[in-house]
C-alpha cells in the first residue's frame, strides 16, 4: 500500500525533527520543507511551532506560505495538524504582543490563559485530557491520560470545534477539529506514548484520506 505524503513545514520556529521522529516511528512517509510548492504537492501537512504568534506568522509570510497552506487545506481538502503555537495559529486573531491575523482555518481568537494567583505562566508540564471527540485523533486515548504543555496563550473558540480540554484554574482548550483540519495545545512528540499514539492515528487517518483518493 502506498503512503500519503506527509509534509513538515519549517518556517523556522518548530521542533522539527523530534516530530519528524516521531511520525516516522509510526509510520509516517514524512519530509521537510519551507517551499510552497512541497506544501501544495503533500499529501497532509504539519505544521508545529513554538514562539510567537506574530513573528510565526511574519516568518510564514517571508516564505510565501500562507497562501499555499490554505490553498491545500481549505480549498484541497488535505489534512492539517498544528502542534502547539501551529495549532494557535490555525485562528483568526491572537491578542499575544498586540493583535496579529492568524490563517483563519478554525474560527476563534488565541488570548492570554486566565490563571488564579497561585498558578503561573506559561503552563508548563503534565495536565489530563477531557475528551469530546475521540475520532480520529484520540482513539487509544483516555480520558484523564496526561500529555505535556507549554504555553501561555490558548485557543478560544466556540465549543462545536473542540475535541479536548485539560484544567489550568479554568477550563483550556487541548485540541481543536473542524473537518480535515486538527489542533493539539501539547507536544505530542513529547508526551510519550499517548503522543505517539495520537500522531500515529493522524498518520492512519491521512493513508485512508490517501487510499479513497488515489487514482485507480
Amino acid at each position: 500500500m502506498n503512503k500519503a505524503n506527509i509534509v513538515i513545514i519549517d518556517y523556522g520556529m518548530g521542533n522539527i525533527q523530534s516530530i519528524n521522529n516521531a511520525l516516522v516511528r509510526m509510520g509516517g512517509n514524512v519530509s521537510i520543507s519551507n517551499k510552497a510548492e512541497d506544501v501544495l504537492a503533500a499529501d497532509a501537512l504539519i505544521l508545529p511551532g513554538v514562539g510567537a504568534f506574530g513573528e510565526a506568522m511574519s516568518n510564514l509570510k517571508s516564505l510565501g506560505l500562507i497562501e499555499s497552506i490554505i490553498s491545500a487545506v481549505k480549498y484541497q481538502n488535505k489534512p492539517l495538524l498544528g502542534i502547539c503555537l501551529g495549532m494557535q495559529l490555525l485562528a483568526d486573531t491572537s491578542d499575544e504582543r498586540g493583535s496579529s491575523n492568524g490563517l483563519s482555518l478554525i474560527p476563534g481568537n488565541v488570548e492570554c490563559i486566565p490563571v488564579t494567583p497561585d498558578l503561573r505562566l506559561p503552563h508548563i508540564g503534565w495536565n489530563t485530557l477531557d475528551l469530546k471527540q475521540k475520532e480520529p485523533l484520540f482513539v487509544g486515548v483516555d480520558d484523564g491520560d496526561a500529555v505535556y504543555f507549554v504555553h501561555s496563550y490558548h485557543f478560544v473558540c466556540d465549543q462545536t470545534y473542540v475535541a479536548a480540554t485539560t484544567d489550568y484554574g479554568s477550563e483550556v482548550v487541548a485540541a481543536v477539529q473542524y473537518g480535515n483540519i486538527f489542533g493539539v495545545q501539547f507536544h505530542p512528540e513529547r508526551s510519550q506514548k499517548k503522543g505517539l499514539i495520537l500522531l500515529g492515528n493522524f498518520v492512519n487517518h491521512v493513508n485512508q484520506t490517501y487510499q479513497e483518493f488515489e487514482p485507480c
